[in-house]
């Protein structure tokens, strides 16, 4: 199959694949919860660093270092989402955009991560002796997001996910039915920062180098763009909006348009960016699949102070 699919097109849709798992877990955390966050990428690096330093420095099996990547991401995500339990949206955004730039400077400067010279030689899993590169390793990511929007369905629907959306529609009214926001805001975090500990971890053993200036807060602006584009509080919206930007710059690479100079792609990238975000914000507050709080008044009391049965003890 790798002699038939061609290995660039292959590293796209990879990489594609992964900013789609960052974009579920921001979406989670921010769409859902209503918890806004400027510092994902530092989840994102937590779990590509903790893979990287397991597999290399650690000795341990490729997959072993994976998995334990995204559990040590999800006990540093809820630790690092207790800023959430005192400050509110302008300050909760900007107590996580200080978090983030802490730990890429942590990355940059601690011995542990290999400092300014990042990690390299990360290893490639591998399968019954079968090494995933290009075409295996498209289908370890393909199972990887497939698994990870069931279980976004999953959660979503449930009664965990009711109660994140009560959060975010009115942190108030959550309390007075009795929702424990200080232990769902923790695991919305955590849950969130998983995801984008899986994506770290794939990516790590995808480019083989990680270094600090791949999970700085560009990742988490790019990232919170695709997702307000998208739709907050959306899976299709979030799919809809890492795939139209992260592909965005692959065409103009791939049409080679004249009027376009390639050395000044990623400033036009931010500036299509910008301007995508400006007009979905003033015409589509929700995003282009963004779902509106009508839907959730279902979960609202009955009357003032009165719970509606059955969430009560959420």
């Amino acid at each position: 199959m790798d002699s038939v699919l061609n290995p660039y097109y292959v590293d796209i849709v990879v990489f594609l694949v992964i900013y789609i798992l960052l974009g579920l877990g921001l979406n989670l955390i921010t769409g859902y919860a209503g918890q806004v966050s400027l510092g994902h990428a530092a989840f994102f690096g937590i779990g590509a660093y903790a893979s990287a330093i397991l597999s290399v420095k650690g000795g341990l099996d490729t997959w072993l270092s994976m998995i334990l990547a995204v559990v040590i991401t999800f006990v540093f995500s809820a630790i690092l989402g207790l800023p959430s339990l005192r400050v509110r949206e302008d300050f909760l955004a900007i107590t996580t955009l200080g978090l983030g730039l802490i730990i890429q400077s942590f990355f940059k400067n601690s011995e542990i991560t290999g400092g300014a010279y990042g990690i390299d030689s990360i290893p490639t899993p591998s399968l019954f002796g079968w090494k995933l590169d290009n075409s295996g390793y498209l289908l370890l990511v393909l199972v990887v997001m497939a698994v990870g929007i069931y279980a976004l369905k999953k959660m979503t629907g449930s009664r965990i996910g009711r109660a994140w959306m009560v959060i975010r529609e009115d942190e108030t009214v959550a309390k007075a039915m009795g929702i424990n926001t200080t232990y769902y805001k923790v695991l919305v975090f955590a849950i969130g920062g998983a995801y984008a500990g899986a994506a770290g971890a794939l990516f790590a053993h995808k480019v083989s180098f990680i270094g600090a200036d791949s999970f700085g807060f560009s990742v988490s602006a790019t990232v919170l763009s695709m997702v307000v584009i998208g739709g907050l509080g959306s899976i299709r919206g979030t799919l809809f909006g890492v795939s139209l930007l992260y592909l965005l710059p692959e065409m103009f690479r791939l049409f080679k348009l004249d009027f376009i100079d390639m050395k000044y792609l990623d400033m036009y990238k931010m500036i299509i960016y910008g301007l995508l975000m400006v007009f979905v914000v003033r015409y589509r507050p929700k995003g282009i699949f963004g779902k509106t709080g009508a839907k959730l008044k279902s979960l609202q009391p009955h009357k003032a102070g009165t719970p509606k049965d059955g969430d009560s003890h959420a």
